[in-house]
């Protein structure tokens, strides 16, 4: 800073007029700057609130696509159970049915073979054994005859298996009923319970839709509160230079201003003295004075009443 005891008046004010015209300027600056932050500040302030209602719902939105899913997985966990007993029955009921078939084919097998019942083949075999202990037959007949024992003997056991065949048939019907008829339903409920699933499953799809498309939103407020704020720092970086030079510049305004009221003061102090002195003389020579003459000499002792 220049040496103001060296510095005209013209000079000081000259000066003391640049300065206020950088502060002023710097003023203005400021308030831009402050008009600005304002601004951005409110814009910033709606797109926070955006943004937070955009993340509260969000944050609803997740818990009922959680709830869906959850609900859906427990379909499905029932749906894989049920499934897992029905194929347990369908295997039980192809074994029963294959049981049953091969002691049908078994037994039909046997009747093909004997060709009778027991008793009826029991009474003509008894009766020929009989006849052929007992009666006077030709040797030829005997012949004959015990040959057609043999034969009828292989039909009488056929016929003695195919009933045991068929008591294990009727045993295996019976053991079967509860299979066939255990759980009729289950692939129905099946069904039901697939269409509350999928009912959940899309639900659940749908809401993790919503989330996606309120997550871009959201994102995109915060993008833009970033950019706000990357906007307004270099601002508000810019306020405490300003802020210290405005100090600066009044405390050298502050300066040039003192020794300019310094200069006053000398020049109000050498014009009073000069009026004194004019004042003095119009007394002395009972001239007529003015108010301000009369005021001087009064201000310095020179007159009293």
């Amino acid at each position: 800073m220049t040496d103001v005891s060296t510095m005209t008046e013209k000079e000081l004010k000259n000066k003391a007029d640049e300065l206020r015209t950088e502060l002023s300027h710097l003023d203005r600056e400021l308030k831009s700057i402050y008009k600005q932050l304002k601004l951005h500040r409110t814009n910033m302030d709606d797109t926070k609130a955006k943004r937070d209602e955009l993340n509260s719902r969000v944050k609803g939105l997740v818990a009922k696509a959680r709830d869906a899913k959850s609900k859906r997985d427990s379909l499905n966990a029932r749906i894989s159970s049920l499934k897992s007993s029905r194929n347990e029955v369908e295997d039980k009921k192809r074994q029963c049915s294959g049981e049953i078939s091969d002691l049908k084919n078994k037994r039909d097998s046997l009747n093909s073979l004997s060709k009778g019942s027991v008793e009826t083949l029991s009474r003509a075999y008894f009766a020929d054994v009989d006849t052929f202990l007992n009666a006077d037959i030709p040797l030829k007949h005997e012949i004959d005859l015990f040959e057609r024992l043999v034969f009828m003997k292989e039909r009488l056991d056929a016929a003695f298996d195919a009933n045991e065949v068929h008591k294990k048939l009727v045993e295996a019907y019976e053991n079967s009923k509860e299979v066939f008829a255990s759980r009729d339903d289950l692939g129905g409920e099946i069904h039901q319970l697939a269409e509350q699933s999928q009912k959940y499953h899309l639900e659940m799809i749908d809401l993790y839709k919503q989330v996606d498309e309120l997550r871009k939103q959201a994102d995109l407020a915060h993008s833009e509160i970033s950019s706000k704020i990357a906007v307004t720092a270099p601002l508000r970086e810019r306020i405490d230079p300003i802020k210290a030079k405005m100090t600066l510049l009044r405390d050298e305004l502050g300066i040039y201003l003192g020794k300019l009221e310094d200069i006053h003061l000398e020049k109000d102090e050498k014009k009073q003295e000069e009026h004194l002195v004019v004042a003095k003389e119009k007394l002395d020579k009972n001239a007529r004075m003015s108010l301000e003459d009369l005021k001087v000499l009064m201000e310095k002792g020179n007159l009293k009443f």
